[in-house]
């Protein structure tokens, strides 16, 4: 706290009466990483004039972000908040806002628990390259050659689910 207190440019008890303890300024931490990474994502996006562009953006928008910020996405996403109840809940809810905003961009014909799982898989796409990017250090790091190749996975992907009478469970089931 005294670490943290001294770059904020206060005191200890300054902080104090803002956050109670420890955990409370943590969890704050998370939130507006969170709001952060959401903002940048949802500005990205918002001007783009196709949904491919959309796509684009929004990925770009997202490593750009993993790696110009690289702790925070480390605070957010990393191990330790996971074995957390409540830091790990606050990770969730991102990730559910996230998928919140990629459910909205889906324009597939297609039930909304299926647009939404769709969604959550582009989540988990984007969380698992920006981590590799993070910690392997053979891995690729420009964020438009990362949003390039995964938009690319996920607008064809898309592009390929099946809708209407096809897309029924019966065709996945052999005769």
């Amino acid at each position: 706290m005294d670490e943290v207190a001294e770059a904020a440019g206060v005191t200890k008890p300054v902080l104090y009466q803002h956050f109670p303890s420890k955990r409370a300024l943590y969890r704050e931490l998370l939130e507006d990483v969170g709001r952060r990474l959401l903002g940048e994502i949802n500005a990205a996006t918002a001007p783009a004039g196709t949904g491919r562009e959309q796509v684009q953006a929004g990925f770009a928008a997202y490593f750009t972000f993993v790696n110009d910020n690289q702790s925070a996405f480390r605070l957010l996403f990393g191990a330790s908040v996971r074995n957390d109840a409540e830091f790990a809940e606050v990770a969730e809810a991102v990730l559910n806002l996230l998928a919140d905003a990629v459910t909205g961009m889906i324009a597939v014909d297609v039930p909304p628990e299926q647009r939404r799982v769709l969604a959550h898989a582009v989540v988990g796409i984007a969380e698992a390259v920006g981590r590799r990017a993070l910690f392997d250090e053979g891995a690729e790091h420009d964020a438009e050659m990362l949003a390039h190749w995964t938009a690319e996975l996920a607008w064809y992907g898309l592009r390929g689910i099946r809708t209407g009478a096809e897309a029924g469970l019966g065709s996945l089931r052999e005769p």
